[in-house]
């Protein structure tokens, strides 16, 4: 296993504050994360405070027992793919839902430069019809 690899891993396998400390303690300067077309926080945000403001304190906020839970992890080089399953319930309309994603990471000098989500939004979207 590599040091690229475990970088990320830290970022999903503790609690929701852990997680969120190794994220930004992983993260690069002008990191680059993408969500996915047709999932409610879509687009690219750059920069760890845009990241944990346009996507982390909305799902925090809008979402009870968010989870990321990871699967497989695959390191190939500077890339980390992650595969797992979100779960949740929407705060607004009370539907839970399960969702499979993919993360796909590029890693440079022991940072985050990159995320890619890959997900079902269509059961995403369902929650919160």
């Amino acid at each position: 296993m590599g040091a690229n690899l475990d970088l990320v891993r830290a970022t999903y396998e503790g609690s929701s504050e852990e997680n969120g400390q190794a994220l930004m303690a992983a993260l690069a300067p002008d990191a680059s994360w993408t969500e996915a077309a047709g999932f409610p926080y879509a687009g690219t945000y750059v920069g760890p405070d845009a990241i944990i403001k346009g996507v982390f304190q909305r799902l925090a906020t809008e979402w009870d027992g968010y989870a990321a839970k990871v699967h497989t992890f695959m390191e190939d080089g500077d890339r980390v793919a992650a595969f797992g399953e979100y779960q949740g319930t929407y705060v607004a309309t009370g539907k839970s839902m399960r969702a499979s994603f993919a993360h796909l990471y590029e890693v440079k000098d022991g940072k985050i430069v990159r995320m890619t989500q890959f997900v079902d939004s269509a059961m995403v979207q369902a929650a919160m019809a």
